[in-house]
């Protein structure tokens, strides 16, 4: 299904994806290079700054057999990166160390600590990826230390100077032009840019070097899981690494699927945003990342089947402490609401797990449609950590800099950032940020609700599903089609554990019927009870349903699934 190439003659849309490509004012060059999996067309991914100084110092340390360390986050880009590197030196013969910090030791980025360590294990040149671009403190250590620190990343370049270090290969560089292509890629993208470079630096001087193409499976699970905008140059690089996933030779890649998904030869963004992605982070959100790094690289397959049970049962440990902490930030969120209009979500609790108030705030944000920042206890005494979600159009990251005389530390972008205080300034945060978001029209700080075409129930088709299969990847910059139907009754729904919903649908002439399913619907903010808006058609009320489209694959057999986001009795 998607394997096939750009076609020379005009595709052929059905009526909803004409209406989808509309709606986002997409005319037929836009669709053409959107729809592309032209690789020659891609940017330039070599050309950055320090790209070739970079390159040229790793193959010295190759020829000198020099000990290469590779330090990466301990999120899914960075264990992606660091991943790939070690695939692609294992391709070309040369060893090297892999190392990841943890959340609640050594923290976000690379420190002098870790030179230190580095310096002890005999390493001479050591690669980061994924992190590094604001660490000035460690690139300075480590040129007092002697070693050679090449920095490869994607995040912000925020600090007054950027660190001494002896390359920078990062395509948010302040001096990288504003206007490049290759600012959108992630951590795991970059790395495979300097992988490109150095075989083609090999391959230049009479080396026989294999294709790296296979690499690109990383970049996939790597770009989705970071949300990286789906330009077309990602969206090329997703896709291509996606197309070999159901006949991967990774052991670690494959452990994450069953059999029966890969005979299936398609492997939709959605199982890595959700399935993927949340298992190899739940590792560094509770206690050391190493395990899902290891599944990834390793090369035995009942190993790899062995390290997947037990990301499995840490992500169930992730979710249980994240569903504890989210339902005691909600009732404090509730709490907190008086009569005057509720702008921002700050909750804190000492007790509040370090490693998944990121995920808390997000559903914070999805739950009360406004920004959110949850704080809990860090290592130090006194001292209170935070992490910040932004909602609408709101840029976080200039709020909170508008406040920065009350951290310690933060960083980030205008989506999501991080924070340290000392936790007397919290009331002073709390009032200086609803003031500023009071200065702020509401209809750019809250989530709005939001869809992309009208359908009608005999539109949804297994055609209509399959067309939507050649819009993959989804992501960042390339939603997954919300879709709003009317048209329709509400023929029965079952509610299932207490909060989620089944539902039964039918064209209002009833010869077309649909299935449908909510998750944690049952108490969401703002939502009708399913009960209420069956009686408020019986009493003659127009039904309206929001929601996405997916295939229910069950015991061999497959059908059309509407994922539901809300259905109710009257418009919005």
């Amino acid at each position: 299904m998607h394997t096939q190439t750009q076609s020379t003659s005009a595709p052929q849309f059905s009526p909803v994806i004409t209406r989808l490509f509309q709606k986002r004012g997409m005319g037929p060059k836009e669709i053409s290079e959107f729809l592309s999996w032209d690789l020659k067309n891609l940017p330039s991914l070599t050309d950055m700054i320090d790209m070739d100084k970079a390159c040229e110092r790793i193959i010295k340390a190759m020829d000198h057999n020099e000990l290469i360390g590779i330090y990466g986050d301990y999120d899914v880009d960075g264990t992606t990166s660091c991943a790939l590197f070690f695939r692609f030196f294992q391709m070309i013969g040369h060893k090297v160390e892999l190392i990841q910090p943890s959340r609640f030791i050594e923290g976000y980025g690379i420190h002098p600590p870790s030179i230190d360590a580095a310096v002890e294990k005999g390493i001479k040149l050591l690669i980061t990826v994924d992190c590094g671009i604001t660490n000035n403190e460690a690139a300075d250590h480590a040129k007092a230390m002697g070693l050679d620190l090449i920095i490869t990343d994607h995040h912000k370049d925020a600090r007054d100077q950027m660190p001494d270090a002896y390359a920078i290969v990062n395509p948010n560089r302040r001096d990288e032009p504003e206007s490049s292509p290759l600012r959108p890629l992630a951590g795991v993208a970059v790395a495979f840019a300097v992988c490109m470079r150095v075989r083609e630096l090999l391959l230049a001087r009479g080396e026989k070097i294999e294709s790296i193409y296979p690499l690109l499976q990383y970049v996939a699970i790597g770009t989705i899981c970071d949300l990286a905008t789906l330009t077309p140059a990602n969206l090329k690089l997703v896709r291509h690494g996606l197309k070999q996933v159901p006949t991967t030779k990774y052991e670690g890649i494959k452990a994450f699927f069953t059999p029966d998904e890969r005979k299936r030869g398609f492997v939709p963004s959605e199982k890595l945003s959700f399935n993927i992605g949340p298992l190899i982070n739940s590792k560094g959100r509770l206690d050391h990342p190493e395990m899902a790094l290891n599944l990834l690289i390793n090369d035995d397959y009942h190993e790899c089947v062995g390290f997947y049970n037990q990301l499995e049962i840490c992500n169930k440990e992730r979710k249980a402490i994240q569903n504890e902490v989210f339902l005691e930030a909600k009732e404090q969120v509730l709490d907190s609401i008086r009569d005057e209009e509720h702008r921002i979500s700050i909750v804190y609790a000492p007790h509040f797990h370090e490693g998944v108030i990121g995920i808390v705030a997000s559903k914070l944000v999805e739950t009360f449609k406004v920004p959110a920042v949850v704080f809990s206890d860090s290592e130090h005494e006194g001292i209170i950590k935070a992490s910040a979600r932004s909602a609408g159009h709101l840029n976080m990251f200039a709020l909170l800099n508008n406040l920065s005389h009350l951290f310690i530390k933060f960083g980030g972008h205008k989506a999501a950032a991080g924070l340290s205080m000392p936790k007397e300034n919290l009331e002073e945060f709390m009032n200086g940020m609803n003031a500023q978001l009071a200065e702020i029209p509401a209809i750019e700080r809250t989530e709005q609700d939001y869809y992309d075409v009208d359908i009608l129930p005999q539109e949804i088709t297994p055609a209509l599903l399959r067309e939507l299969d050649n819009l993959e990847p989804f992501g960042m910059g390339n939603a997954k089609p919300i879709f709003k139907m009317k048209d329709f009754v509400l023929d029965s729904y079952d509610i299932l554990k207490d909060v989620h919903v089944r539902w039964n649908f039918k064209s209002n002439d009833g010869k077309h019927r649909l299935k449908g399913i909510s998750f944690n619907y049952i108490g969401k903010w703002g939502l009708q009870h399913p009960e209420d808006v069956f009686q408020a058609q019986r009493l003659g009320g127009q039904l309206t349903a929001y929601f996405t489209l997916g295939v229910n694959h069950f015991n061999g057999n497959q059908y059309i699934q509407l994922m539901v986001d809300k259905v109710s009795s009257e418009d919005f």
